[in-house]
């Protein structure tokens, strides 16, 4: 199977003089399913449509859009796996020098803003061509939205960038039935507001006066949408920004539709429908050639990371209110079949740059293959794992162990690994299969999440309290111990969370000091678009109503970051230690 088109050439090479829809990707192109652009490329070139991609187009001219003409149905923009901001601006606003998904992560190969940008490009080539906007940068800004760079708030980016509609959240569903809808459209038609209310986890504008009729003729649904706050209501009272980012959470677990008034429009998102078990096993059995396109010379790093790994599942049930896993991917959980995750790995043994080793089974956590709610009823609960495990939250450890024995035990695979995204308070219903996953599934160092030390920041983040990491790290240090393996742990730490003050960022320090544990992932918060932390930073308000400290400018944030990263610096070390080296657990180290 060859790759995706990227120029005329590979077009002719199929047979083909026209594409059916152009992907346009702020990064690189590698044909591997963690990579957006390539798992819908692949979904629809699997359903009967020719597709074309243009990966990290110039910006200054649109001669790279049209390298393979003008599509005959529609064009598809996102700006790569990570918001551009993001991917572009470190917390403290400074411009990042690497981008793991260009060729020789070197950053500069695509603009900010890019789905702005890229949607203007495709206007200029293409006129009257229609532009859908995914990915993870228009679905999190497909409503009103703080931006952290500019210090503003924002319209919906469908009525800054002037697409036609965004695929919000995993979007294969919904752009197949967008290619489906435009390509039964009669010729000469104009896609209207009636089409777009048909297709799944699509987000569209119309007018006001328009609304009651569309909901009779094609959206019946629209009578149970969510009513999120106008975006003249939120320039007026910060605290509905709040009930906005809580109301998009709450929107998509429930699979509802959603509008938004904004300026005598009307933004509407319909209902976004998870796929089954059955639906994700036949994207995941695409022929993925896992692999960069051959044009490029330099290596992605990115590449290296995800190659030889799986995805067993999406959705997390964490509901951490500074991720947005919860609004892309839902709470709810959609595993793979086993048949369908072990069939993937004997394919994997077969790439030419196998090495034996599987990096990684998982999804956004790691253990929550399998996981499903018991609960018919309505759930009012905003994760499903913090303060407590939910009772209805079912997982079975012990058939994930069987899964990645399974794994280790397919012929031409020498280790299974996973070394970060477990959620330990998950792990902790089962000590058994805890330890069992520590003496065999970790290879020296496991990267852990407990984010703070501090009650209050760790129930505003919607985290456990520290007492469940600690309990974590006895069994972890016992288990590896059992098994004759020195094995560490590697906390990921937050600074500047919104409501923690500099008294909670030095209480946090002085745990790390009584363990001799020196910082290596410490992240300064970052309010990134529509998540329910970055309304508590604009508003300076918590979920209850409660006025909080904000660590709003450079110099407070820096502050905070400081005095955990100071902490470590003041607390020195003996000559023969190793800067980078992991703190073993549970065996403090000897202070000068």
């Amino acid at each position: 199977m060859p790759f995706l088109p990227m120029s005329r050439e590979e077009m002719q090479a199929r047979g083909w003089d026209e594409l059916d829809v152009l992907l346009v990707s702020g990064d690189a192109y590698v044909d591997h399913p963690s990579f957006g652009t390539a798992l819908i490329g692949r979904w629809l070139e699997s359903n009967g449509f020719r597709v074309g991609i243009v990966a990290q187009p110039r910006w200054d001219t649109v001669d790279d859009i049209t390298v393979m003409g003008r599509p005959r149905l529609f064009a598809s923009v996102s700006a790569g796996a990570l918001d551009s901001m993001l991917a572009h601006y470190t917390a403290f606003r400074k411009k990042r020098s690497d981008d793991a998904y260009t060729p020789g992560g070197m950053s500069g190969a695509r603009p900010n803003r890019a789905c702005l940008v890229y949607t203007g490009l495709v206007r200029q080539a293409f006129s009257g061509l229609p532009v859908i906007l995914g990915g993870i940068e228009a679905s999190l800004r497909r409503a009103t939205h703080y931006d952290f760079w500019t210090d503003k708030l924002r319209k919906s980016i469908l009525l800054d960038s002037k697409a036609d509609a965004i695929t919000y959240g995993m979007a294969e569903n919904g752009v197949l039935d967008i290619a489906k809808l435009l390509q039964n459209l009669s010729e000469g038609k104009t896609p209207t507001a009636a089409l777009w209310s048909r297709a799944s986890g699509c987000c569209f504008a119309t007018k006001e006066s328009e609304l009651a009729q569309l909901q009779k003729e094609s959206a019946p649904w629209l009578e149970s949408a969510a009513r999120f706050p106008a975006h003249e209501e939120i320039e007026r009272d910060k605290k509905k920004l709040l009930a906005l980012a809580t109301g998009m959470e709450k929107q998509v677990h429930e699979v509802r539709g959603a509008v938004q008034f904004t300026a005598g429009r009307v933004v509407v998102s319909t209902p976004l429908k998870p796929l089954t078990t059955e639906e994700i096993d036949k994207i995941y059995s695409l022929p993925f050639l896992k692999q960069p396109h051959p044009r490029y010379k330099e290596p992605i790093p990115a590449v290296t990371m995800i190659r030889f790994s799986l995805t067993s599942h999406r959705g997390c049930g964490g509901g951490c209110s500074f991720c947005s896993l919860a609004l892309h991917q839902g709470r709810k959980i959609t595993s793979r079949s086993e048949a369908s995750i072990l069939h993937e790995l004997q394919q994997l043994t077969r790439h030419p740059h196998w090495d034996g080793a599987l990096t990684d089974i998982g999804g956004p956590s790691a253990n929550m293959w399998g996981a499903f709610c018991k609960n018919k009823a309505t759930c009012n609960r905003t994760s499903c794992l913090a303060p407590t495990p939910c009772p209805h939250f079912q997982v079975d450890a012990r058939k994930h162990i069987a899964l990645l024995r399974k794994a280790v035990n397919t012929p031409k695979v020498k280790h299974v690994r996973i070394a970060s995204g477990v959620r330990f308070d998950l792990s902790l219903l089962d000590t058994d299969c805890a330890a069992v996953f520590a003496q065999e599934f970790v290879g020296g160092q496991l990267k852990l999440a407990p984010e703070h030390s501090e009650s209050a920041t760790l129930r505003r983040m919607r985290k456990p309290e520290i007492h469940v990491f600690e309990k974590y790290l006895h069994l972890f240090e016992q288990a590896s111990q059992q098994a004759g393996k020195r094995q560490y742990v590697i906390p990921y730490l937050m600074s500047a969370f919104p409501g923690c003050t500099d008294s909670e960022m030095k209480r946090l320090a002085e745990w790390l000091r009584a363990r001799g544990w020196q910082p290596q992932q410490v992240q300064c918060f970052i309010p990134t678009p529509a998540t329910v932390a970055t309304a508590m930073f604009y508003a300076g308000i918590d979920t209850d109503g409660n006025a909080i400290h904000v660590a709003r400018t450079d110099a407070e944030r820096l502050r905070q970051h400081g005095i955990l990263m100071g902490t470590a610096q003041n607390n020195a070390k003996p000559p023969h230690h190793r800067q980078n080296r992991p703190n073993r657990i549970g065996k403090p180290k000897r202070r000068d």
